[in-house]
């Protein structure tokens, strides 16, 4: 096998990035489980979204982005 070396900036720089990425992942899939949650809240309660209008609000006011 061919041996790569690397240096200690760069390889931290990958390793940072590499973190970054994770992170962003993650807050990804937890953003969907947010939203499943949200949809269960509404669902259960029909009250909270009686217009588009008034969905988007419950919505972001729980964190979620609506567009």
């Amino acid at each position: 096998m061919t041996q790569v070396i690397v240096s200690e900036e760069k390889f931290r720089k990958v390793l940072s990035d590499v973190e970054t990425l994770i992170t962003d992942v993650s807050s990804l899939f937890d953003q969907d489980s947010i939203v499943k949650k949200r949809i269960l809240d509404i669902q259960s309660n029909p009250q909270i979204g009686r217009s588009e209008k008034d969905l988007d609000e419950y919505l972001k006011k729980r964190g979620v982005a609506v567009e």
